[in-house]
């Protein structure tokens, strides 16, 4: 009775009899710590099933959450940095954007596009902090004024949804120069009556949130996402006293009045396609 007593002692397997499991193909929730099967974290809008977590995500996967059918028209694709500092630090600056695009697949640290939100039209333009932390550069800031120059001439509402470190700093001035740009840009839009929403995920840091990221007609973040100028270990630093529990989290932001409401992913696009709907009866 083979089935009910092991003959043989322990489990031998020829090395070219193993199989392995494809890469990608399982996660690990940096919260919980439990396994997440790839396709049910797609299914779930890259939330964990566990225990809520929203994982980090860049703009494909914001795009496919929230386009209708992930059917859109990419904007202004083929815009890159270039290098007016010639800057070097641990290496050229200009090395560093390409092995960044090589790494990521993407020109730079934003992409933008046009589609449908429940039959609605929106552009949103979206930060990958994979491309260099997700920095503000002169492409960034070109990217979005050009989409807000887009959404004014075909009267289309802007999302904007933020993902960064802050301005970057091989860029220096040319970078800093990116928060006057975006948020006079952003005052047009505004005497355009045309609405703009800006979306804060985590992290949302330095320069970004002291420019565009703060400015929406609503101001919306994912639940437990680090909002705030400087990291709390610099804060902790600089002051050199405890913070308080849950400190720059969009949980205390909102506390504190500067976040309108926090949305789960799962229902972010049902909510924004609301309001939308609001905006335009």
């Amino acid at each position: 009775m083979a089935w009910f007593k092991r003959e043989k002692k322990g489990i031998s397997t020829l090395t070219e009899e193993k199989k392995e499991a494809p890469d990608g193909l399982w996660n690990k929730c940096p919260n919980c710590k439990k396994a997440l099967h790839s396709a049910d974290l797609e299914e779930n809008k890259y939330v964990c099933q566990y225990c809520d977590f929203h994982l980090r995500v860049g703009s494909k996967e914001y795009f496919q959450v929230l386009f209708d059918n992930d059917e859109f028209k990419e904007l202004f694709p083929n815009l890159t940095s270039g290098d007016p500092l010639n800057f070097t630090d641990s290496k050229p600056y200009v090395e560093r954007l390409v092995e960044s695009q090589a790494k990521t697949g993407l020109k730079d640290a934003i992409r933008a596009g046009h589609g449908k939100i429940e039959g609605q039209d929106l552009v949103i333009a979206c930060m990958d902090f994979n491309f260099i932390g997700g920095s503000m550069g002169s492409v960034v800031g070109e990217k979005i004024a050009r989409s807000i120059d887009y959404c004014i001439k075909h009267k289309i509402p802007f999302l904007m949804i933020s993902k960064s470190g802050g301005a970057r700093m091989m860029e220096a001035a040319f970078s800093l120069m990116q928060m006057a740009k975006t948020s006079a840009k952003l005052a047009l839009l505004s005497q355009a009556k045309i609405p703009y929403i800006s979306l804060l995920t985590d992290p949302t840091t330095g320069g970004v949130t002291a420019s565009y990221a703060m400015l929406g007609d609503i101001n919306i973040a994912e639940p437990g996402a680090l909002i705030g100028f400087a990291g709390p270990r610099v804060i902790k630093e600089t002051i050199k006293k405890d913070l308080p529990k849950g400190f720059q989290t969009a949980e205390f932001v909102q506390e504190h009045g500067f976040l309108d409401f926090i949305v789960d992913r799962r229902a972010m696009k049902a909510k924004l396609a609301a309001f939308l709907r609001m905006l335009n009866n």
